[in-house]
């Protein structure tokens, strides 16, 4: 597992109308190609790999942005944020997954304390946020890898049923004893936040930024299936399960992302809050096997997980966000980990438009 970091290895280099290189919260390769997602737009971009001019050890530019209005139905208006915090790519598809949560408006400098007030009590959901999707991936006149509604083979893109209010998960979770009472209070406030997506077929894997209950992180397993395009739950057993639960011990920090590495588990995890603290990168050995041995509605994994490594954060700016392997074509053949960061400080910057990640690789 992954002991060293080499950093600002990876350099991306992002197009003037992009909106993700200050708020990369998702990524996922295609071969030569990785995909990102921010969590103030609405859409994905694709990057492509060049050849390095710098210290870097890999460069992708290029940028070519994906709006999820021209692939998707959305519940919400083309350009409201979907606040994208997880991405996978399993068999020509890119999923991915909003952060489903609420968020509250933040005082303002300049505003009186009575209007601040005001501010802070605002609660809102936008209509994208509540998003689980997945996407075709299909060769474009060029070769590349494009994201499509509707792909020459007649996969088509695909939502999980819900509208601007909630999805069917969503509506599920609002009478869950652990989770319920969290729905209404916004993510960054410990409130409901989905962070993270790993896939292993029909199945996926959501990742609970929070809530965090007495130190234990959870993430949700769902399996779906495609009608139309539409996308809906299926029941994990004979009782009818809709969901399972898997509480986990991350030292009391919620997580941010996931990523599936043969059978094993990666999880990234940091603080459920608006805190500067340490971001870890957790490993769950067996875990596909361990999930596919379970029938259970809720599992505590209390002991099953190590800590990998300890990731670096600034004072408001260079938090970790997204965790993905990297082809090992890419690396000579060898087993690597990306990782980007929201909020890059100018340490992990290079002019406006360029930002840096890390690699994680075995000592």
């Amino acid at each position: 597992m992954p002991q060293s970091r080499s950093a600002n290895a990876v350099r991306l280099e992002f197009a003037s109308a992009s909106l993700v290189h200050t708020n990369l919260s998702g990524a996922a390769f295609s071969g030569d190609f990785l995909w990102v997602a921010g969590d103030e737009a609405c859409g994905v971009d694709r990057l492509r790999r060049l050849e390095p001019v710098g210290a870097e050890r890999l460069r992708f530019g290029e940028a070519r942005d994906f709006p999820l209005a021209d692939l998707l139905d959305l519940p919400g208006a083309a350009d409201e944020e979907a606040d994208l915090e997880g991405l996978a790519v399993v068999d020509d598809w890119l999923w991915l997954v909003g952060s489903h949560g609420l968020k509250r408006k933040n005082i303002k400098p300049g505003r009186d304390d009575a209007e601040n007030a005001k501010r802070l009590a605002k609660l809102s959901l936008d209509g994208n946020r509540r998003l689980l999707a997945r996407v075709p991936i299909e060769a474009g006149a060029d070769g590349s890898p494009c994201l499509v509604r509707e792909a020459r083979d007649g996969r088509r893109a695909q939502r999980l049923k819900g509208d601007a209010e909630g999805n069917q998960l969503s509506r599920l979770l609002a009478d869950d004893p652990h989770i319920g009472p969290f729905m209404a209070i916004p993510g960054k406030d410990n409130g409901f936040d989905i962070e993270g997506l790993a896939v292993v077929g029909q199945r996926l894997l959501l990742g609970l930024r929070g809530p965090v209950l007495r130190g234990w992180s959870a993430l949700l397993e769902i399996e779906v299936e495609a009608r139309g395009e539409q996308l809906r739950l299926l029941p994990l057993d004979e009782q009818g399960s809709l969901y399972r639960k898997h509480f986990l011990q991350l030292q009391g920090l919620g997580v941010r992302d996931l990523h599936f590495s043969g059978d094993d588990l990666y999880i990234l995890a940091g603080p459920t809050m608006v805190l500067d603290g340490e971001i870890r990168l957790f490993l769950w050995p067996g875990a596909r096997a361990a999930l596919a041995a379970n029938s259970a509605p809720v599992r505590f994994e209390a002991t099953a997980l190590s800590e990998a490594i300890t990731l670096p954060h600034g004072q408001g700016c260079n938090r970790a966000e997204a965790l993905c392997a990297v082809p090992p074509e890419l690396l000579a053949g060898k087993p690597g980990w990306l990782v980007l960061y929201d909020a890059p400080g100018e340490d992990r910057r290079d002019g406006e438009l360029t930002v840096f990640g890390d690699l994680l690789r075995r000592a």
